[in-house]
Formats: C-alpha cells, sequence, structure tokens
C-alpha cells in the first residue's frame, strides 16, 4: 500500500491515512467567534471523502487576536458547545478533528480576505513591536504582562479545545501573525528578555509549548505551524527553524507544519508546485521531528513521492480540497489503492456502481449526536 493511503500514528492519535484537510480561513463566524452552519457543512463535506486529519481554520484565543470581526474563537467556555459540535462531526466522519490556535497580532481588526481595509468597528492591534505591517494601522507593542495574558489565553483555548474533541492542536506560529512577529528580526525590535538574539525571539514559543504540553492530556498531538523563512534578507531562517524545531521537541512538541512567508510585504517568493516541501525536508531532516508539508501539493503521485522521499510524513492540501472535496478518493483510484478506502453508505451508490470502492465503511457517516 502506497504511504500516502497507510494510517499514521502521532502520539496517541491514530490517522486513518496521511492526508490531511488543512485549515482555511472562512471569515463566517458569529459576531462573537461562534461557528455556524457554514463550518459544519464546510468541515463535515471534506471529512466525509476520506481525510486522515480536518483541520478547522484559525480560532482565536481572545477577541482582539481575530484577523476580521467574523474569524473563529474559543476564548470563552461558550464557545465549547459550538466546537464540540464540530470536533463530533468530524470523527463522526472517519477523520481526526483538529483545530489551529491563533493570535493575529499587527494583522489583526481587518475584513474578511474578499474585502480591503480596516474592520469597522475594530480594535487595536497589538505586536511585539510598534512595527506596522505594509498598508495595515499602527499596532501598539505589547507589555510584559501582556504576553503573559496571551499564553495563558493559549493554554486555556487549547483546554477548551481538548474538552470539545479536538485530538489535533496546532499553534499558528507562521504566515506573519502574532508568534511569526516574535520569531522575525523584521518585526520584533525588542530589547528585552522577548526579543533581541535567537533566544529571545522564540522564547514565547517555547514558553507556550512546555505550558501547553504540561496541560493536556499526553495522548492529544501537539504541534506549530511555522513560515520556515520571511523570503526577505534579514528576516527568519530556514536554519533558524529547524534550530527551533528542535527545541520545541524537547518541549514536548509532536509536530510541524512547514509554511514559509506572509511576514513582510517585500517577500519574492518562488512558487511552484511542491515550493514548500524543501524547508519541510529541512525541519525533518534536521530536527529530527514529524512535518506536514503544505504548498500546492495536487496530485497524488506528487503527494506520494514527498512521503516517499522522506520529505515529509503527513501532507495537508487546502485550495485542492476546495476545488474536489473528494481528492483522497480520487487519489486511491490514481494509486490504484481503491481498497484502501471505504464509502460512507449513504454514498456507496455513487461509488460502487463505478466498481472503485468495495464494500461500505460502517459506522461512518451514522447520524450526528445531539448537542
Amino acid at each position: 500500500m502506497s504511504l500516502l493511503l497507510s494510517p499514521w500514528t502521532l502520539r496517541g492519535v491514530t490517522f486513518r491515512n496521511r492526508v490531511g484537510v488543512s485549515p482555511m480561513c472562512q471569515y463566517c463566524a458569529g459576531e462573537d467567534g461562534r461557528p455556524t452552519d457554514w463550518h459544519l457543512a464546510h468541515l463535515v463535506s471534506r471529512a466525509v471523502a476520506g481525510p486522515g486529519m480536518v483541520m478547522t481554520e484559525a480560532a482565536a484565543v481572545v477577541p482582539e487576536g481575530r484577523i476580521s470581526p467574523r474569524d473563529l474563537g474559543i476564548w470563552s467556555d461558550e464557545h465549547v458547545v459550538g466546537h464540540t459540535r464540530l470536533a463530533a462531526a468530524i470523527a463522526a466522519m472517519g477523520a481526526v478533528p483538529a483545530i489551529q490556535l491563533a493570535h493575529a497580532g499587527r494583522k489583526g481588526s481587518r475584513l474578511p480576505a474578499w474585502d480591503s481595509g480596516a474592520a469597522d468597528p475594530g480594535w487595536e492591534a497589538v505586536a511585539p513591536s510598534a512595527e506596522a505591517f505594509t498598508g495595515y494601522a499602527q499596532p501598539r507593542a505589547m507589555s510584559e504582562a501582556e504576553i503573559e495574558e496571551t499564553m495563558v489565553a493559549t493554554v486555556a483555548a487549547a483546554e477548551r479545545s481538548v474538552r470539545a474533541g479536538y485530538r489535533v492542536i496546532e499553534l499558528h506560529g507562521a504566515h506573519g501573525y502574532l508568534l511569526h512577529q516574535f520569531l522575525s528580526p523584521l518585526a520584533n525590535r525588542r530589547n528585552d528578555r522577548w526579543g533581541g538574539g535567537f533566544d529571545g525571539r522564540t522564547r514565547i514559543v517555547r514558553e507556550t509549548m512546555g505550558r501547553l504540553r504540561a496541560a493536556l492530556p499526553g495522548d492529544v498531538a501537539l504541534g506549530v505551524r511555522l513560515s520556515h523563512t520571511d523570503w526577505v534578507e534579514g528576516g527568519w531562517t530556514t536554519e533558524e527553524t529547524v534550530e527551533l524545531s528542535r527545541r520545541l521537541k524537547e518541549d514536548g512538541c509532536d509536530f510541524v507544519d512547514v509554511t514559509s512567508g506572509g511576514l513582510d510585504a517585500r517577500q519574492k517568493i518562488p512558487v511552484g508546485p511542491g515550493y514548500q516541501l524543501p524547508g519541510a525536508e529541512a525541519v525533518r531532516r534536521g530536527a529530527g521531528i514529524a512535518v506536514m508539508a503544505v504548498g500546492m501539493i495536487t496530485d497524488a503521485h506528487q503527494a506520494e513521492a514527498a512521503l516517499q522521499d522522506g520529505k515529509a510524513d503527513m501532507v495537508l492540501l487546502a485550495r485542492a480540497f476546495l476545488r474536489d472535496p473528494y481528492w483522497v478518493l480520487n487519489a486511491a483510484v490514481a494509486l490504484g489503492e481503491q481498497s484502501a478506502l471505504r464509502v460512507p453508505p449513504q454514498y456507496d451508490r455513487g461509488w460502487s456502481s463505478l466498481g472503485q470502492f468495495g464494500g461500505l465503511e460502517r459506522g461512518v457517516g451514522e447520524p450526528l449526536p445531539a448537542l
């Protein structure tokens, strides 16, 4: 059997295959950050077709950590009911439910992605330093007390996530959001213990990871998304990502979700099929930690090769799943591994009539539990 469609276990979590649905901001949460019916439909329609993991979009750990007023949140116990529904629905389809926890920092208080400009009403953005992202409002530099409050809020959000039923927790430390802002010398100009050299700039990520590992059950997989490079001279580098990943493993981190860029408008990204894979491979080999790879991975054979070549342990797809919710089923056909997957009984007539998938996956696709 192909690696792509083989089960994989990370800490206490077993995935039915090595394909995951990557976080995708939907900008459709309620005004208070609660999940809506759109989230349920969007995530379940991906889970039903066979990926091993489905991860929610970035969920803010505090209200002012949102990108837009329509961002998902998990900063309050009132969010747990809605997230419990999402996690249960994903699990009912046979996928592992995962959540990404985030704080936008200086890239917050904006309109949804299909609009432009500041949110109205908005809020004051905070960042490591009073350094604005191009075209965005000037943020206020965080005090040490606010840094501590953010770490406390992140741990509380993770504990709510576990109560809701999520089995994988990912910190968003990439794409120019708050944790990435601390990592990069292009955004972090602090001269206290949260800035300066490598140890200071990485302190918040390592400190948060250590607290999360201590607070969460031992069978919950814990990871972080990192931009392995800023693609700007003088910015965060792949070598620093490898070293941080090595140290995070010591702190109890189980995986790194490797991406790149998003911090500085001057970035020059060589976009193309699999363009993030060299960074993923560097982290996997250099830090000895499990790696999830992203970045224009669209073809089943391309994804299989990335795993066979040791560049990653799991592949995450986003836009490919928006174009084709049945990407995993079609990948099984392309790789000649139809026996690796079973469709829910409700969909059997659509697939078994093609002679592609034999039998049904009983227990998957059953009515969702009422809350």
